[in-house]
């Protein structure tokens, strides 16, 4: 398992999770759901949906409507319960990759069916922008596009198969970054597309450190 440094100092490394570990991740993030179900968050002000649905697990959740915009919230938008804890698969590659003491506070679930798609943006509603955010791939494959910490100039881009990581860290942690399609039918692991878990640690408060493995 050998990680590529790419253009901008993104971190790619190829297969993270290996077959097994892959199956066991999708049935953590099924038991998420299942307690926190998919929402579909909306653009602010417009109000426009986004093309993928999403959850949340950990202490944290990255929530959108039109009203109050991108932020984090305690509680799932449409059910006002506390969202699931983090899987421990996803916990590992934090501790693996990271190089970060804290622990994460969100993670992410977005799942993309064929159609989805993720436009360039940047992860800055957090304000422990000296953590990484580490992204992590199942089901089928996607064209992950990026480029450097401001908008214009080329745009680099990779096919991202199911159990890659990346790392956004460093210079590269406010790279512009999306997904430009899915590849369907690359992978039968997830029914009807991808799901993609992005770690993040939200606030700026240290001691909140992850256990032993």
């Amino acid at each position: 398992m050998a990680a590529h440094r790419l253009e901008h100092g993104l971190i790619h490394v190829p297969g993270y999770f290996d077959a097994p570990e892959q199956r066991a991740l999708c049935a953590d993030i099924s038991a998420a759901i299942a307690a926190a179900p998919l929402f579909q968050p909306r653009m602010p002000k417009t109000g426009k949906s986004f093309s993928v649905r999403m959850t949340n697990c950990g202490c944290l959740g990255w929530v959108s409507d039109r009203e109050r915009g991108y932020r984090y919230e305690r509680l799932h938008p449409e059910t006002g319960r506390a969202w699931p804890p983090i899987p421990p698969l996803a916990l590992r590659a934090w501790r693996d990759l990271a190089d970060y003491a804290d622990a994460p506070e969100a993670c992410l679930i977005n799942f993309y069916d064929a159609n989805a798609r993720m436009g360039l943006h940047q992860d800055r509603d957090e304000a422990a922008l000296d953590a990484p955010v580490v992204s992590l791939s199942l089901g089928s494959s996607c064209i992950f596009r990026w480029q450097g910490a401001t908008r214009g100039g080329n745009t680099c881009a990779i096919e991202l198969a199911s159990g890659d990581a990346v790392v956004l860290a460093g210079q590269a942690r406010l790279a512009f970054h999306g997904v430009a399609r899915i590849i369907a039918g690359s992978s039968s692991l997830v029914p009807g597309g991808r799901f993609n878990l992005t770690l993040r640690r939200v606030t700026t408060r240290t001691g909140a450190t992850l256990p032993p493995s």
